[in-house]
């Protein structure tokens, strides 16, 4: 027996080259997006799911102005406003502590109350809910700067707390007690990457997919006819890459292949 036949071989080692990482293969990166799972908004579930608004985009739909921890703005019949008792965690706002957010430019809102009628502001910086429709003392102006948030209303003053009784805009300057937070409990709109494009319609993934790589001679865009069932499949199997790119081999236009 030769004395090289119990040698161990491997593959060459450079000295200084960095030692290659392993590769992942589809299924690989799938399962690990499952096992880590969607990222839990300890937070909402404290308010019993209503979420903090982080932009103004997301102000939308019905919301609650939180102004102590668990304690917001309350609407009464009369169309004044005060603060409503402070809530136990887990719960959200009371139906009269929920307000409708409406955009009415790129950044200003109006908000209705429970009642139907528009918050506004009289000549004393009181905070009301009386009008009808929306005019230039229903507007309001939501105002996010390092992380933290005050609103504006049409008298150029900020809600403030001061005041333990009303609910006022009286403050020219945005201290703590004007900083807030508004709360949705709307559905949150998840901004997509390249990242999740397989969490995407089969038939869409493929089509951002050509975009990336194919070479448009005459400014068509080319998409294999075949059934998209197969990307479904491979999608569940963890190979939609590998099955996109042998449909992209067949159509022969794109010259990042082969």
């Amino acid at each position: 027996m030769s004395v090289y036949a119990n040698v161990r071989t491997s593959k060459l080692k450079l000295k200084g080259a960095a030692p290659a990482k392993p590769s992942s293969s589809g299924a690989d990166k799938k399962r690990k997006r499952k096992q880590t799972g969607p990222k839990i908004d300890e937070d909402a579930i404290k308010h019993g799911g209503w979420w903090k608004v982080k932009e103004f985009q997301e102000i939308t739909g019905p919301i609650a102005i939180e102004v102590f921890p668990y304690t917001f703005i309350l609407a009464k019949d009369d169309g004044t406003f005060t603060f409503g008792a402070p809530h136990n965690e887990g719960e959200g706002p009371s139906p009269e502590e929920v307000l409708t957010a409406i955009r009415v430019s790129d950044s200003r809102i109006a908000l209705k109350s429970g009642y139907g009628k528009y918050l506004g502001i009289t000549s004393n910086g009181k905070i009301v809910g009386r009008a009808e429709a929306i005019g230039s003392l229903e507007q309001w102006e939501p105002v996010f700067e390092e992380g933290k948030l005050a609103l504006a209303a049409a008298n150029q003053c900020f809600l403030t707390c001061k005041n333990e009784e009303e609910v006022m805009a009286t403050s020219t300057t945005a201290g703590l007690d004007e900083v807030i937070t508004i709360r949705s409990v709307s559905e949150r709109v998840v901004k997509k990457g390249d990242a999740d494009e397989e969490e995407e319609d089969a038939s869409k993934t493929e089509l951002h997919y050509v975009k990336k790589f194919q070479c448009f001679q005459d400014k068509k865009i080319r998409i294999n006819p075949g059934d998209v069932k197969a990307l479904d499949a491979a999608k569940k199997e963890g190979n939609m890459y590998e099955t996109l790119l042998d449909r992209r081999e067949k159509m022969k236009s794109d010259r990042m292949c082969k």
